[in-house]
């Protein structure tokens, strides 16, 4: 397995756009400590975000990597201009026939994946953890390492995302139109929940209990938005007579549903280089 890595890094070495955009990725996380800088005076109310609580133990696991989530599509654009260049630069048919079996060829990109989720996670965790010990109010030691599932779960949405992406990748073979396809995708997993929701089971719970299993539907249901969490929205609505009653704790079977999609990206991208004559 270092093998295959190895050539993979090797792959990326050389890539210059990858190292950018891997570099745009890890710089917008860190942006999320701007945050905290953001300050406004609405006549003599002085209201700062970072006094709302968004980084406090335990709850700033689900908030950063709710956040850091939404920028996934940076490495999104890697990996799918990965397989693109293995096409273009016909690197691929080389590897092959240097003696590198299909098989390890999509092992070795899965394996990227995997490392690009773990760095990832490990950078979300660092950034976490230094925002925590600089604005939380609880600093105990239980308190700062419980939720940690938010992080668990964070890893396994951006494999299952990142398989996604390379499955486009080998299927489409260019970056552009996998992208594109990915969007088409998206619209169309929100336009069948329109459908679903507003207009063929109106007031029940079906659409959400069908499409929990869309991947890109699991993927986001990993992470639930944390926003209604916050202390200051809870009082607001309750002023209002409104209450908050979902569940924010990552469930067992949106990360049944995701490691499920993940094999079959990674199967089916198996699959379609084994069956196709390169």
């Amino acid at each position: 397995m270092l093998r295959l890595l190895s050539i993979e890094l090797q792959k990326l070495k050389f890539n210059r756009s990858a190292k950018i955009i891997s570099i745009i990725y890890f710089v917008l996380i860190t942006f999320i400590a701007l945050i905290a800088s953001i300050e406004f005076n609405i006549g003599k109310v002085n209201f700062r975000v970072a006094d709302q609580g968004i980084f406090n133990f335990p709850f700033i696991w689900h908030f950063n990597t709710y956040i850091a989530a939404i920028l996934k599509i940076f490495f999104a654009i890697v990996i799918v201009s990965m397989m693109s260049n293995e096409y273009s630069y016909r690197t691929l048919k080389q590897n092959l026939i240097d003696g590198l079996s299909k098989r390890e060829f999509v092992l070795s990109k899965f394996l990227t994946v995997i490392g690009f989720a773990i760095i990832s996670t490990l950078f979300v965790f660092i950034v976490s953890i230094i925002l925590g010990l600089s604005f939380s109010d609880y600093l105990e030691f239980g308190i700062i390492f419980s939720d940690m599932e938010y992080l668990f779960a964070y890893f396994i949405k951006l494999v299952g995302f990142f398989a996604f992406c390379l499955f486009l990748g080998v299927w489409v073979k260019r970056s552009a139109f996998a992208i594109g396809f990915l969007v088409v995708w998206w619209i169309a997993e929100s336009i069948i929940y329109g459908l679903l929701k507003w207009q063929f089971f109106k007031g029940t719970e079906i659409a959400d209990n069908i499409t929990q299993f869309f991947p890109l539907s699991a993927m986001s249901n990993l992470i639930k938005e944390p926003f209604t969490r916050l202390g200051g929205v809870q009082s607001a609505a309750n002023q209002l007579g409104e209450e908050f009653t979902k569940s924010y704790e990552v469930e067992f079977l949106p990360v049944l549903v995701v490691c499920i999609w993940t094999f079959l990206f990674v199967y089916w991208s198996y699959a379609l280089l084994k069956r196709r004559d390169l």
